[in-house]
């Protein structure tokens, strides 16, 4: 019998990523492939891209020159976002046999049948604006937890992103399948299903032509929460304009949805916010948090923030600074503005200097620490159920409670992969928490995941 194939696939970027990379690996093991670490030697290398800034670009290019020192004769698959956004300039990497766009990344088995190294590369790449179906995935490997994709695609059009450009317009799942994904992770013995997409509040039906009723994100949620499947559910992240007060109503009553919420911000400044073609501004984004905290006073808050963008001026960036010091929230993503070709912002001749930039990120980081530790301590004392994850890290186990605390325990086999319950104590000199375990039980996740005292 002739040895199967063997794949290696690599990802870079966001939640989604995991979960199309995690179903494409799975669609090629049913054509006969076998799948290996990416350090070993394969016949095929997957890289699945990201593109939301430059550096993700040359980060794909320093994987395919590793790949062509450790294995000279592989071949290499280029598939994501910087696969649809620069089919041409991948093409033109050395080493490169094949690049598939938005529309033919799962397909990628039929691409596949002769794995001997091309004398020029070979693209397939659609264009954008032709419609594009959804393709459920969601990732495995991880037996804690699994990223749940929902929704694809973005119809906004934020003056510095590329992203409807790689991923076309929005589109859903639907309930029924996003509720048998559900049973089928949960079969597998994972304990938290995140719930991911592009632009996750905006999930629904959105074809003009279909008779089906339009669901939204909120129908989803109650969905979900109504299963009899043991996990618990957290969701990646919302628009604070999508975010309605019927979802955070929701979540506060719910016994499977966690206290956490990650809303994009971006800038702290109405003047940038517009120019950044937001569709909200400070004042909604000051109503959401309160609203949240009004009923979840525990709630995780975290928040996206971009430094740098064109036209930001030091006013503008300590208006940012000072709106943040002041809202109650948990932590920081922050992101320093990189230009991206064919957005109108890259276009602005009033250009942030990059040590500007850097400098601005690096006092958000240090906020965002903060903030976190703040958090930490306002928790401290409270009873939680932490979920640990299924392995352990010098010595010790590590998890989360519902409102994304990080946990860190003494190694203990009973607790791996397993929900117990806490009561936390002191923060320790890595940025994590200690706990007292109450009962290293399995709790049922239907149970309340947050408890104060």
């Amino acid at each position: 019998m002739d040895k199967a194939p063997t794949f290696a696939i690599h990802t870079l970027g966001c939640k989604l990523n995991y979960s199309e990379s995690s179903t494409i690996a799975k669609k090629l093991a049913e054509e006969g492939f076998e799948k290996i670490a990416f350090k070993e030697k394969a016949d095929v290398y997957i890289i699945n891209t990201c593109s939301v800034t430059n550096e993700a670009d040359k980060e794909c290019r320093f994987i395919v020159r590793s790949v062509l020192n450790n294995a000279p004769g592989a071949f290499i698959a280029i598939i994501g976002c910087y696969a649809q956004l620069k089919p041409e300039e991948i093409s033109k990497i050395e080493g490169v046999d094949l690049v598939l766009g938005a529309s033919e990344k799962f397909n990628i088995a039929t691409y596949l049948k002769d794995l001997d190294k091309k004398a020029q590369t070979e693209v397939h790449s659609c264009e954008i604006e032709q419609p594009l179906t959804f393709h459920s995935a969601f990732s495995s490997g991880d037996r804690t937890r699994s990223f749940l994709k929902l929704q694809d695609g973005c119809d906004y059009n934020c003056s510095y992103c590329t992203i409807p450009l790689a991923r076309g317009k929005s589109r859903s799942d639907t309930i029924e399948n996003a509720v048998k994904n559900v049973y089928e992770i949960a079969n597998r013995g994972v304990k938290e299903i995140v719930l991911t997409g592009v632009n996750l509040g905006d999930f629904g039906i959105s074809d003009p032509n279909s008779s089906e009723h339009i669901k939204s994100f909120y129908e989803l949620v109650k969905a979900l929460d109504n299963t009899d499947a043991d996990v618990r559910f957290r969701i990646s992240s919302i628009e604070p304009n999508l975010l309605k007060n019927e979802i955070i109503e929701y979540v506060a009553q719910s016994k499977k949805f966690v206290p956490h919420f990650h809303i994009p911000l971006q800038s702290g400044s109405d003047e940038i916010l517009k120019k950044m073609r937001r569709r909200y501004l400070r004042d909604l984004y000051v109503d959401r948090v309160a609203q949240i905290k009004s009923l979840m006073p525990h709630c995780c808050i975290g928040v996206d923030v971009i430094v740098g963008f064109p036209g930001e001026t030091d006013e503008h960036f300590n208006e940012t600074y000072k709106f943040l010091s002041e809202l109650d929230i948990s932590y920081l993503h922050v992101f320093t503005y990189s230009e991206r070709n064919n957005t109108l912002a890259a276009e602005s001749k009033d250009v942030v200097p990059m040590d500007v930039r850097r400098k601005r990120n690096r006092m958000l980081h240090i906020l965002s620490e903060k903030k976190l530790r703040h958090f930490y301590q306002q928790n401290s004392g409270t009873e939680q159920t932490v979920l640990f994850e299924a392995v352990s890290k010098d010595g010790f186990l590590y998890g989360y409670t519902g409102n994304y605390v990080k946990v860190k325990q003494a190694f203990s086999p009973e607790l791996m992969h397993s929900s117990a319950r806490v009561r936390l104590t002191t923060i320790n000199d890595d940025g994590t928490v200690a706990a007292e375990i109450i009962s290293s039980e399995q709790f049922h996740l239907q149970e309340n995941l947050l408890a104060t005292t």
